[in-house]
């Protein structure tokens, strides 16, 4: 990854995480902080992060994870202010969901999802869909997530990682290929989409209403409203720029943290992600 403005690879402390937000929430500030990774529910100060971030006035907090150890945290989770979380559900059949996510134990993130609506959360469900490995349960998860009342979005695979360079067109399935699979047994219509939003969203005649990310198909990156930091202080104004630029040593200073924003915002394509060979796991933001 090439480095810019001094970037560290030292995890930050939660009194320094803490201070980075604090300054950056006076600068822009921010509507929303979701927590994402790599997977948050491994980071053991989760709790006392949430909560110092609802000490901060953000309005909303929110959180993206696997659901494997999410159940028996829900609760604490909950009353420290997270508001929202995405879960990770790439199959409800077993096999295939072993198949996508190597790993075991789906009823794991079942019990997640059930518990985090009991505690208060709403729930939404992240399903990448890969040609060859789970196109078939895109009926299946549809259905669960109508009875379970909560929305599924079918999200395309992106060219990052080992997906970068390898076997990208093997297990690409497009939004189209995906609404062509859903039309064969709904009938639907599309949503407008919000500003700034990544998901386009439709409703079908029956009420329900579902989502699909499309990078490749219906890239966002025109709006685009986000930054990511991660957990050693730098800041990446996009994944597909790869760009990281470091604002540790620019905290106490608004005018050079704020050009740090404005380096770090330059970097938003105008048009469509390009792709890296970052590995969403290292990211750790």
């Amino acid at each position: 990854m090439r480095k810019d403005m001094r970037t560290t690879n030292v995890p930050l402390s939660l009194d320094q995480l803490i201070q980075v937000v604090a300054e950056l929430n006076a600068l822009l500030p921010l509507d929303t902080i979701r927590l994402t990774g790599g997977e948050p529910t491994l980071f053991k100060e989760l709790v006392p992060l949430i909560r110092a971030l609802r000490n901060l006035g953000i309005a909303t907090i929110k959180m993206t994870s696997n659901g494997y150890l999410l159940a028996d945290m829900a609760a604490e989770l909950a009353a420290a202010g997270l508001k929202e979380v995405n879960i990770s559900l790439d199959a409800v059949d077993a096999d295939v969901f072993y198949a996508v996510a190597r790993r075991k134990e789906l009823h794991r993130v079942l019990n997640a999802i059930e518990r985090c609506r009991q505690v208060g959360m709403e729930v939404k469900l992240n399903a990448v869909i890969m040609k060859g490995l789970n196109e078939s349960q895109i009926f299946p998860l549809l259905q669960y997530a109508s009875q379970q009342n909560i929305t599924v979005r079918f999200l395309e695979l992106m060219k990052m990682g080992y997906y970068f360079s390898n076997e990208f067109e093997r297990y690409f399935y497009s939004e189209k290929n995906m609404l062509n699979t859903i039309a064969k047994q709904f009938t639907f219509v599309k949503e407008q989409r919000l500003e700034g939003a990544t998901a386009n969203y439709w409703v079908t005649e029956e009420g329900y209403r579902f989502g699909i990310i499309a990078n490749e198909s219906s890239p966002f990156c025109g709006d685009c409203n986000r930054l990511r930091l991660d957990s050693n202080g730098n800041l990446f104004g996009c994944l597909s720029q790869n760009t990281a630029v470091s604002v540790c040593d620019a905290l106490g200073d608004q005018e050079k943290l704020t050009q740090r924003l404005i380096t770090a915002l330059s970097h938003k394509q105008a048009v469509q992600f390009k792709g890296s060979a970052l590995q969403m796991m290292a990211i750790g933001g």
